[in-house]
């Protein structure tokens, strides 16, 4: 599909492209360039102390996973079985 550069730099995604993705109003694109093109990918953006509070459970599990206080499972079967047992 082809699209005009306007004013600003501005562009319009194409309609077709839009619903392929879902996307909706206000939903944010990061936009960079790779091998000569123009990329735009969708994201999500999070609050900074969300991101934070996730990264601080992330160390504490892997604390935990060290200290051999947190069980670990080759398998979604076996953390069931070992669920299924408690």
């Amino acid at each position: 599909m082809i699209t005009v550069l306007r004013a600003k730099a501005q562009i319009t995604v194409p309609k077709e492209i839009v619903f392929q993705l879902g996307l909706e109003t206000g939903d944010k694109l990061d936009v960079f360039v790779k091998d000569g093109m123009i990329c735009m990918v969708p994201v999500a953006v999070y609050p900074k102390q969300y991101i934070d509070k996730l990264m601080s459970e992330v160390e504490d599990i892997k604390a935990k996973i060290a200290s051999g206080e947190q069980p670990v499972f080759d398998s979604v079967d076996a953390m069931l079985e070992h669920l299924e047992k408690q």
